[in-house]
């Protein structure tokens, strides 16, 4: 198992991640709907809002994994996070020397498919990923990789936008 490299602008992205203050307990259904309609369209038993921080990923909403979180050494998305452009496609996890051993792959949930497309906030920090996961190898064409990209970014606005109603509540209390 290849453990993810840390990008020399972590300490800067984790802050980000945290600014947004996406772990403050709230339950909120935008966030849970766009998972279950990723897992709808892309036919997945899992998908994931996985955030990643300095020694773990935690998943802001979840489909088809009772787990609320693991350590960032076994994250699939600490590998995605590392190309902010593009998503990472594993087509097959035991065919990849980077996660093959991984104890995600050779255990529960048994990953063989995984998708993951950053979430980009726009200074540049990839925060997570929105992600697929599937028991049995896949791909993704052309369209499912823009459909997926587009979903990426409609989480990351829903992101933006529950930061600005969030520092318009607390203004409004300071008021």
């Amino acid at each position: 198992m290849q453990i993810a490299r840390i990008p020399d602008n972590d300490a800067a992205r984790v802050a980000a991640l945290r600014a947004y203050g996406l772990d403050e307990g709230i339950d909120e259904r935008r966030f849970q709907d766009a998972v279950d309609l990723a897992a709808d369209l892309f036919g997945v038993p899992i998908a994931l809002i996985s955030l990643v921080e300095d020694n773990r990923q935690w998943f802001k909403a979840r489909v088809g994994l009772e787990a609320c979180g693991t350590g960032r050494d076994v994250s699939f998305c600490s590998h995605a996070i590392l190309e902010p452009g593009q998503p990472l496609v594993v087509s097959d996890a035991t065919r990849d020397e980077r996660f093959a051993d991984n104890p995600l792959v050779t255990g529960s949930p048994n990953i063989r498919f995984y998708a993951g497309q950053p979430l980009v906030n726009p200074e540049g920090h990839a925060l997570g990923t929105l992600c697929l996961i599937d028991t049995v190898p896949r791909g993704l064409d052309q369209a499912l990789t823009r459909q997926l990209d587009r979903l990426g970014r409609m989480v990351m606005n829903m992101i933006l936008v529950r930061s600005r109603q969030r520092g318009g509540d607390e203004d409004r209390a300071a008021a």
